[in-house]
């Protein structure tokens, strides 16, 4: 088989399309991307869903956590507590027995499925860690500013929407971009949770652990999954450069230092 002919086979394996049989002999390094690279595919489905939607979530729980009121702020700080203060490794763990009692029980047996219960978990952490971004984010804008909004006659929604957000998110962004980040990296410790993958339409760990066991090497997938989660977080950093600097478009240009020695006098 040729590396075109394998592409063609596994390029989208991990989502149930082509070859149904896994290369048992003769490993090559095609293989080894081909395989690894449509495992990603589930990676970046986990990670660019719970990232969207823990956004909305994270910008909520933020601005519960600011409230006045105890039964609104109290909440939000324990959801924080819990989601920041357990391994990920263990809230996978946690959820799937949970799931799994609910199937038994009759009610919602999809969750028990990776697609739809990691998904769950990733997006709860996530969720979490940004709530708490956004909320130091929140505390940091400048009295100044909410002033301003105040003296022309903003209040309530209206100042938050035109003056609070858009600041809480210029201070944000760079530390969200990171946690962006680490999102897409924990998609790999679903490999290791409870959650099971389905007629072996893994992960890019998944395939990357299938060749370390076949072949007693695992020096030859996991830098090929280490490359790939590379390329993963350039492109999460181009994306979020692009919106950090719409974000700070009225900004002005800062010029780069350039050391320029004067050697002639």
């Amino acid at each position: 088989m040729t590396c075109w002919e394998t592409v063609q086979a596994y390029a989208f394996r991990s989502i149930g399309y082509g070859e149904r049989l896994l290369p048992r002999e003769d490993f090559t390094l095609c293989q080894h991307f081909t395989l690894i690279g449509s495992g990603m595919i589930w990676n970046v489905y986990f990670g660019v869903l719970a990232l969207l939607a823990g956004f909305f979530l994270a910008n909520a729980v933020a601005l519960a956590k600011a409230s006045r009121h105890a039964w609104v702020s109290k909440p939000a700080d324990w959801f924080i507590l819990i989601f920041r203060g357990s391994p990920l490794f263990i809230q996978f763990f946690l959820a799937y027995f949970l799931f799994l009692e609910l199937k038994q029980a009759g009610y919602l047996p999809w969750l028990t499925s990776a697609w739809a219960g990691a998904l769950i978990v990733l997006f709860l952490n996530t969720a979490a860690y940004s709530a708490e971004i956004f909320y130091g984010a929140y505390q940091s804008v400048p009295r100044g500013e909410i002033e301003a909004a105040d003296a022309y006659g903003m209040t309530g929604w209206k100042r938050f929407r035109r003056i609070i957000w858009p600041t809480q998110m210029r201070l944000a962004w760079p530390a969200y971009t990171n946690e962006a980040i680490f999102l897409f990296h924990a998609t790999a410790l679903v490999f290791f949770s409870g959650f099971p993958a389905s007629r072996q339409q893994g992960d890019a760990l998944y395939y990357a652990n299938y060749f370390a066991d076949k072949t007693f090497n695992p020096f030859v997938p996991y830098p090929i999954l280490a490359f790939y989660f590379i390329l993963l977080t350039l492109v999460v950093i181009g994306l979020f450069g692009l919106a950090n600097r719409r974000l700070n478009r009225h900004l002005p240009v800062v010029p780069k230092i350039r050391y320029r020695p004067q050697i002639l006098r």
